[in-house]
């Protein structure tokens, strides 16, 4: 049998996963490389599978919990991926108050699914603001504590931190950002990409396609904290009918609403 290559991307909330699973699939799609892509969140009917679906590759979608409460589902739809498209690339996206994926989705794929997956190292996308959050903890923040808690341990466990927005930093904030993460965190591999403009995005993949060791770090989790951050991380569920009085190119206007608010 032959393996696909399964890579997870977490993040938290407005980091830009959604728009980097879109470069990367446009960068693997150029390159010969058929892929497949996983979305989820709380609720379902997402913007992101939409958007991702525009683009011509194939999508399933996992609602109501993340991938560590849904695993059965996660592995069905990799199933079904894997057996109408044939993609030699799985990209998963978790919820963005998800952390603790480690434990719960890469050791059990590793254990239970090494015939069907090659498990890329873990990433996780980081915006900058937030990640200045988690390198001084006395730094103001709108966020409340326990997600904060939420955003430090998702990079805590991360194989590979990928530092997103980088076409918004200067180069000196850039090299000062890397710096200090790279000293909270010094066993991940740090990438600084623009999932915007694409910029680094080719280099984080050549590394992701690499035979590594995927989840190398287990963290321990306070689920009461947890619990209480997702909690305060609620959100609108809701659908919108959207007309125009001009032939409107939809797909464009949903990638570049999602650009500007993330």
């Amino acid at each position: 049998m032959t393996q696909s290559l399964f890579i997870l991307v977490g993040g938290f909330l407005g980091a830009g996963k959604t728009t980097l699973l879109w470069q990367a699939s446009q960068h693997l799609l150029r390159s010969g490389i058929n892929v497949g892509l996983i979305t989820n969140d709380q609720a379902p009917d997402l913007v992101d599978t939409g958007m991702l679906t525009d683009i011509g590759v194939p999508v399933a979608e996992i609602a109501g919990g993340c991938f560590c409460c849904k695993f059965g589902n996660l592995t069905s739809a990799a199933d079904r991926l894997l057996a109408e498209f044939t993609p030699d690339v799985l990209i998963g996206e978790p919820v963005g108050s998800c952390t603790d994926l480690s434990a719960t989705v890469l050791q059990p794929l590793k254990d239970l699914f090494a015939e069907q997956f090659r498990i890329a190292p873990f990433s996780v996308v980081v915006d900058p603001d937030r990640l200045r959050e988690v390198l001084d903890p006395r730094r103001n923040s709108l966020l409340h504590q326990s997600a904060r808690y939420i955003l430090g341990k998702q990079l805590e466990e991360a194989d590979a931190i990928l530092l997103n927005k980088i076409d918004l930093l200067t180069p000196e904030d850039r090299e000062e950002l890397v710096e200090e993460t790279r000293a909270r965190f010094p066993d991940a591999q740090i990438f600084c990409i623009s999932a915007r403009t694409g910029e680094g995005v080719a280099e984080w993949l050549a590394f992701a396609q690499q035979p590594a060791q995927a989840g190398r770090r287990i963290v321990e989790v306070d689920y009461d904290t947890y619990a209480e951050g997702e909690a305060v991380l609620g959100w609108l569920n809701a659908t919108l009918d959207l007309f125009g009085s001009a032939s409107v190119d939809w797909a464009e206007f949903v990638r570049d609403l999602l650009g500007r608010i993330q």
